[in-house]
């Protein structure tokens, strides 16, 4: 049964390995064409993920409760 399944996957692995991809995908016939973001879109998003990675540091440096002081009293036979 092992050996089956190892067959089945070698087979269908080297199938799609020599495939030819142009079997796989759809032809594209249109080039890509550049869009212009507005100025204002791209500071937004700037700022947000800026604001973001803020908060996380924030959240990780800042917001742990401090750790109070251990005192060891040891006992004196």
């Amino acid at each position: 049964m092992l050996n089956n399944k190892y067959l089945v996957g070698t087979v269908v692995s080297l199938s799609l390995l020599f495939s030819p991809a142009s079997a796989l995908m759809p032809e594209q016939t249109k080039q890509f064409q550049r869009i212009e973001q507005p100025i204002g879109l791209k500071i937004g998003v700037t700022l947000g993920g800026l604001a973001l990675i803020g908060t996380e540091l924030w959240w990780f440096v800042f917001s742990k409760t401090k750790s109070q002081q251990v005192t060891l009293k040891q006992k004196k036979d």
